[in-house]
């Protein structure tokens, strides 16, 4: 808002809405006409403009809508409501009519020449050119369901939830009715410096809908809302989208992938702007759609901004998109980010039926440029909560928002609290946890996961198995888990039992964890098949290719201490006492001194362990079983240190094992991203094979991203090794350019992956006949190898985002080929959701 002067000024109050809904509408610009001096309309559409002087006119002006000029009264303070009407204009109308239809060209382009001149304009323009800046935000994220049919808001099911759905009209995204489901608010104070840099958000308050922690990761879902609605920058060359980037229009590459058109010129405006509508070359590329507005006074900044999507982009599960940017202006003439809307709404059908819709509103206010803090309003994390953000109260809410909410909006907390104690809604998400999430509760234990329930591989034939684990309503502090198998072939039972003691009186799902866990497995194991996502016990992985009847039968005792921090590092200490007995066709055997076959029932190893892991910025979602983890851009580092202690606890052998990893994607813009592992181990100490590493291999008909999808289980062992792995996603950059491919949304992918490794002298049972001797087949064909002729290599090509979920990769093995039962080409499948 505007500062009212002291003295006798000229002052207009007023709401601007739309001509068509009624509707308020935020974020436009009223000036006193021939005068930079204006302000914006709040959320509401109320301004208050004021100024020592008497002027005669303001100007209102709204990307989108036609410009008004009215006449006012100097000098006194008056009320002025003001109706704008939708500007008719629209970019997909316009024409350019000729004899001869002209071929878009950048040559001799005023809208290029103009592009061009914002771009060499961006760095001055950027927020991050000032030495300091500081402002308050507010952030409002709702989600609903959304597009509902009158038919289905009347179902007898929903009798008792009438409360819930909410009207608009229906024109606007999201269709007529909504049934809300989610809402969170924060009010923060941001401080930047650029030298030394620091950046600091300071969230003074927050609230957010809270469902039971045994249905839903209240924390994770905050997360990955946040993470797919991210603040927007439109200076950036690139601007994150929903897990996705997509390439600004004023990206330093713009002219090359976006055509421009100059379609108004806004004289009455102070400074003047042009009216710049831009659309994708290629409408199914990851790039934006719609216009900017650019000021004409020489900085040529953007005052405001509307992007959408077109219908073809190859994003999925979008049915419309639309983020609306508004800038206001600094003492020194530049502009800031006073406002951005973003609104997505998602659905598995574009065209029609329900989907879901997402609005999120963050509104910048008290902005500050160059007024330098003490060093302490730095220093310290990037981001800090008051301890008492989350318990404001509701009289709070009302005095330090910045716009006020509808009755509607305001009523979404309690409706959703009084949703939660309906017995009918709970006995729906304990159905949907059973499906998704594969546990169903009874109170203080939950039985699960069911997708275990069933398995069969060769050592055991059928395998039933039944497990749980206690929850919170138990206790906060004390958690249990167990589950019972038995081997219909080997007819054996196996089990498992742990208890775990919550440090910080949380529960040890949720992040950041911080407890003691004791735990016995007595159970069956494939060396070298190291899963992410999926227990070893599922029904998928009965279903494997080529031999696969060399087990373990293990007897593991385990101590662990995990501690996590906010910041995402955490360290983990191990205590692990482990028997090894071979199961199956695998055999331990050693040579007597004498030549004799010696056979081999159990190697018994004690061993410490240390595990340090930072993963700065993470961000995922804490499922029952697992964390779902949401790509971004940062690295993650993962240190292990393995001390094999002989003669404690009846441990063999004295080793050290040291491992280190580093995973990170990379974002090439219009070219997709690349997700790089890279990995490197080396083991110190004289060990038997089963003590080495043993890499990991995959013989499902899954797609594995960390594992060698056409290495044989427990093929290559090493006491010392690197490793990368390189996946990278087109995002569709070919198949977009190909007609008959491009309607489909297919993306491309490719896949590298490449092992270095070797065994020094002391480990090779070549050299060592007391050490165990490497496997072999029914034939007496050895079927384990040193990495002795190069890296094994293997890559794949494939096709994802079939039906929006399935990615098929062609792999082919490059070397090793010679190996017995060593597959040249595979086929393999993935299963995955991406936007």
């Amino acid at each position: 808002m505007g500062n009212v002067a002291l003295a006798q000024v000229t002052t207009v109050n007023g709401t601007v809405t739309d001509g068509k809904s009624g509707k308020p509408i935020s974020s436009v610009s009223v000036l006193f006409t021939g005068t930079n001096y204006g302000v914006t309309t709040d959320e509401e559409g109320h301004f208050t403009i004021a100024a020592n002087a008497s002027y005669h006119k303001i100007t209102i002006t709204h990307m989108g809508y036609s410009s008004r000029t009215l006449d006012i009264k100097p000098a006194q303070e008056q009320q002025v409501n003001v109706v704008l009407q939708q500007n008719s204009q629209q970019l997909n109308e316009v024409r350019v009519v000729s004899a001869k239809k002209k071929k878009y060209s950048n040559k001799n382009n005023p809208a290029v020449e103009l592009i061009r001149q914002v771009i060499a304009h961006k760095k001055q323009n950027q927020p991050e050119s000032y030495k300091h800046i500081e402002y308050r935000q507010y952030e409002r994220m709702v989600f609903s369901l959304s597009n509902l049919s009158d038919q289905f808001k009347n179902r007898r099911i929903f009798k008792n939830y009438q409360f819930l759905f909410r009207e608009q009209d229906s024109t606007n995204i999201g269709g007529k009715n909504l049934l809300p489901i989610y809402m969170e608010e924060k009010l923060s104070n941001n401080f930047y410096r650029k030298s030394p840099f620091a950046k600091k958000q300071v969230i003074e308050a927050s609230k957010q809908v809270t469902y039971d922690e045994k249905f839903v990761d209240n924390q994770g879902l905050t997360t990955y809302f946040n993470r797919m609605y991210q603040d927007i920058n439109i200076y950036d060359n690139n601007i994150s989208l929903l897990s996705n980037q997509l390439l600004s229009p004023i990206s330093d590459n713009a002219p090359n992938l976006y055509k421009f058109f100059i379609t108004d010129t806004l004289k009455e405006q102070s400074p003047q702007l042009i009216e710049l509508s831009f659309t994708p070359r290629n409408t199914n590329n990851m790039l934006f759609e719609g216009k900017i507005y650019i000021t004409m006074d020489g900085n040529f900044a953007v005052q405001n901004a509307l992007l959408t999507v077109n219908k073809n982009i190859n994003l999925n599960f979008v049915r419309e998109m639309e983020a609306t940017l508004s800038f206001e202006k600094n003492p020194d003439g530049r502009f800031h980010l006073s406002q951005s809307d973003l609104k997505v709404e998602f659905a598995i059908n574009k065209d029609k039926g329900g989907g879901v819709f997402g609005e999120r509103v963050v509104t910048l206010k008290n902005y500050k440029i160059n007024a330098p803090r003490p060093d302490e309003i730095y220093n310290g994390p990037a981001l800090v909560t008051a301890p008492n953000a989350a318990t404001k109260d509701d009289a709070y809410w009302v005095n330090n928002r910045p716009d006020t909410l509808d009755a509607n909006t305001a009523g979404i907390y309690k409706n959703i609290d009084s949703l939660q104690t309906i017995p009918s809604f709970r006995r729906t998400m304990d159905i949907a946890t059973l499906v998704l999430a594969g546990y169903k509760s009874f109170g203080w234990f939950e039985v699960g996961p069911v997708n275990t329930f069933y398995s069969f591989n060769p050592v055991e034939g059928f395998r039933p198995r039944l497990g749980g684990r206690t929850t919170t309503a138990l206790s906060k502090r004390y958690y249990f888990e167990t589950y019972g198998a038995y081997g219909v072939n080997d007819e054996k039972f196996k089990y498992f039992l742990s208890t775990t003691y919550s440090i910080n009186n949380k529960s040890i799902y949720s992040f950041p964890q911080h407890y003691v866990r004791a735990s016995f497995q007595h159970d069956t194991k494939i060396p070298g098949q190291e899963l992410q996502f999926v227990q070893e016990s599922s029904l998928l992985l009965s279903f494997k290719r080529g031999n696969n009847d060399q087990w373990l039968y293990n007897d593991l005792f385990k101590l662990d201490y995990v501690h996590e921090y906010q910041n995402h590092f955490s360290y983990a200490f191990g205590f692990k006492k482990w028997g090894q007995s071979p199961a199956g066709a695998l055999h331990f055997d050693n040579l007597l001194p004498d030549g004799t076959l010696n056979p081999v029932n159990r190697i018994n190893t004690t061993e410490l362990s240390l595990e340090l892991r930072y993963a700065p910025k993470e961000k995922f979602y804490q499922g029952k079983l697992y964390r779902t983890p949401i790509p971004d851009k940062y690295p993650i580092f993962t240190m292990r240190y393995n001390q094999g202690v002989k003669a404690l606890f009846g441990g063999e052998y004295n080793y050290q094992n040291v491992t280190a990893n580093v995973t990170k994607r990379f974002y090439l813009s219009n070219y997709g991203f690349t997700d790089v592992s890279a990995e490197g181990g080396y083991l110190f100490g004289k060990v038997p094979f089963p003590l080495l590493d043993i890499h990991r291999a995959n013989q499902s008909y899954a797609f594995q991203l960390q594992s060698f999808n056409l290495m044989n289980f427990q093929e290559f062992v090493s006491d010392r090794y690197a490793s990368i792995t390189m996946d990278h996603n087109f995002n569709g950059y070919i198949f977009n350019k190909i007609p008959l491919l491009k309607k489909l949304k297919l993306r491309e992918v490719v896949n590298f992956k490449a092992l270095w490794g070797g065994i020094r002298a002391e480990n090779d049972p070549q050299n060592d006949p007391s050490l165990l001797r490497f496997p072999t087949n029914a034939d007496g064909v050895p079927t384990t190898y040193a990495l002795t002729n190069g890296a094994y290599i293997e890559g794949s090509v494939g096709i994802s985002n079939i039906f929006k979920i399935l990615r098929v990769d062609m792999v082919k093995r490059f070397t090793y080929l010679s190996n017995p039962d060593a597959p040249e080409w595979g086929a393999r499948v993935f299963i995955k959701f991406d936007f």
